[in-house]
């Protein structure tokens, strides 16, 4: 991430996703060992949370960029929003990928895939469904199908897949939330992900920070070529202001 993409959306965030074949032990002494680990690179992250399903360690939420890292029964997660440039998204998830395995008892074999999301969201009132469905759908053969219904679209969450040659695989999401008329929902965005992911098992621990480099070089492309003016612009040209 070379520069700010500020003016193509209301918040934007790289997250990194470790996906694992077994459980993850969860004991105090080794999370607390982890996070305190990261916490000492990015102190700011000193906020430590235990939800249902996961134990997280974050900045204040009103800290800029805001940093989390999550430990999940089967996965690492971490992610940074709204960074400035490819350093403040980049930086944290390669030391999770270089840190958590030693922490966490990872083995090689143990790695199912690693994954990075580059996701963008767009405020945005009114039927989230129909602006998707006519910024980037008019007009072609799959619009025809609007036509065969009484009202606008409930539904139009656009999702493509790709593989890249080298065991890569890129997917390009839209995700839209339900307009319910109300008020207090007005500003919700519309999301655009794109999302690589690279399965494993892994040869070696230190694999995996070579992966992330190479797929973040392909998702800077991706970005560049296909989510800023195939997806962002038309959907942020397509809102109303107001609504």
């Amino acid at each position: 991430m070379t520069s700010s993409y500020g003016a193509f959306c209301t918040d934007h965030y790289v997250n990194l996703k470790l996906g694992l074949k077994l459980e993850l032990s969860r004991s105090r002494d080794t999370v607390l060992s982890l996070f305190e680990r990261v916490r000492r690179q990015y102190p700011g992250m000193s906020e430590f949370r235990k939800y249902t399903d996961e134990l997280a360690l974050e900045s204040p939420t009103s800290e800029s960029p805001h940093r989390w890292l999550a430990v999940r029964s089967s996965s690492v997660r971490a992610g940074v929003v709204n960074p400035v440039v490819s350093t403040d998204a980049y930086r944290l998830h390669e030391m999770v990928l270089d840190v958590s395995p030693y922490f966490l008892d990872i083995s090689p074999l143990d790695v199912d895939f690693v994954e990075v999301l580059y996701g963008f969201d767009i405020a945005a009132g009114g039927n989230h469904d129909a602006i998707v469905a006519e910024t980037l759908l008019g007009g072609s053969q799959l619009s025809g199908l609007f036509e065969l219904g009484q009202g606008l679209p409930i539904d139009c969450q656009p999702l493509v897949g790709l593989t890249l040659g080298d065991g890569t695989e890129a997917f390009f999401e839209v995700r839209t939330r339900p307009d319910e008329n109300r008020s207090d929902r007005r500003g919700e965005p519309i999301s655009v992900y794109l999302t690589l992911r690279r399965s494993g098992p892994i040869n070696e621990l230190k694999q995996l920070g070579v992966q992330f480099r190479e797929m973040t070089e392909h998702g800077e492309e991706l970005v560049e070529r296909g989510v800023i003016p195939v997806l962002l612009n038309p959907i942020r040209d397509g809102i109303v202001p107001g609504m």
